[in-house]
């Protein structure tokens, strides 16, 4: 059965097996603590597919058996797919009472069997996480500066986004900074912030992203050489590429109907920053509608070359950022 993120809550005590899949992270780990709430922390077990499919028995185990102590039981399935999809047939006929198996799952294509024996089964419950929207996030930060009593600019909000490459698992990395930052002060100044959010590996990521797509060559390869990118950084990189190039998409779409490109800068939501409207107007006299289109479908079948290809990862990155920097 297939339920909104929003409406798992409604869903807690009339089901016990739950699959969530898909990108966003930070949207997964809100879910799973609002699942772990219900529990103590001793009947609250965590497993990759991995460590399940070698020791099934003490899996099984683990689910069958109740102790006189343990009421409840939670159990959470790391990094499932198809290849677990036969032991849950094997789960779900057995009525378990008490228990509750929630698997987390990677993006699932629609052919995934897992995904296909969770959306059409009644008893099952199936949650996609997809990533979050700028109005989500805006909603998020906002709520967190209301419950501490900040007073804090949209504009000020709309920085710690962008900081966050747009992702909930950063944002809440960011906020949690903050916090600590601004102790009992009730107020935060936009400098403030672009001191406390601008990390050095960010700024750098930022950096390398916008002049790639201007396409300065020289300045791109001069801060690939300043630069030693770890395996979690390339991730943030593509992921970067592809956020800025979904804005010039919404940019180069909006410049096809008002040819000014000043005005469609400053109409452009979410607002762009001062100090960055140099580089996009740059960018908008290089890539047009067509173009992005096919920068943003390049950019796809890079991530995926990068998750089949770990282990030559930065040579795949340097490649591709040095590739979209040359002029044609």
């Amino acid at each position: 059965m297939i339920v909104k993120n929003f409406d798992l809550k409604n869903f807690y005590n009339k089901k016990n097996i739950f699959l969530i899949y898909g990108e966003n992270e930070g949207l997964k780990e809100d879910l799973i603590l609002k699942f772990s709430n219900n529990y103590i922390k001793e009947s609250i077990f965590k497993y990759s597919e991995k460590e399940v499919l070698l020791n099934l028995e003490d899996f099984y185990n683990n689910i069958f058996s109740q102790s006189f102590f343990e009421k409840k039981k939670l159990i959470i399935v790391n990094n499932a797919t198809d290849k677990i999809r036969g032991e849950i047939e094997l789960i779900l006929p057995k009525n378990i009472e008490d228990v509750t198996l929630v698997f987390l799952s990677n993006i699932l294509e629609k052919k995934s069997k897992l995904r296909n024996l969770f959306e059409k089964d009644e008893n099952l419950i199936c949650v996609a996480v997809y990533k979050d929207d700028h109005r989500v996030l805006f909603n998020l930060a906002n709520s967190f500066f209301k419950s501490k009593k900040i007073d804090i600019s949209t504009e000020s909000i709309n920085l710690i986004i962008e900081r966050s490459s747009e992702d909930r698992k950063n944002l809440k990395n960011e906020l949690k900074k903050i916090d600590c930052f601004i102790g009992n002060r009730k107020k935060i100044d936009f400098d403030d912030l672009i001191k406390l959010t601008n990390l050095s590996e960010n700024h750098s990521i930022n950096k390398i992203v916008d002049i790639s797509l201007a396409k300065n060559t020289r300045k791109t390869l001069r801060v690939l050489n300043e630069n030693i990118f770890s395996t979690e950084d390339i991730i943030i990189i593509i992921r970067s590429f592809l956020i800025k190039s979904k804005r010039l998409l919404r940019l180069t779409t909006e410049l096809e109907k008002n040819k000014n490109i000043d005005q469609v800068i400053s109409a452009s939501k979410p607002p762009i920053f001062w100090k960055d409207k140099d580089v996009v107007k740059k960018q908008l006299r290089i890539w047009n509608k067509e173009s992005t289109i096919a920068l943003i479908q390049n950019i796809n079948e890079v991530e995926l070359q990068l998750k089949k290809n770990a282990g030559s990862s930065l040579n795949i990155i340097q490649n591709f950022i040095i590739e979209k920097s040359l002029k044609a």
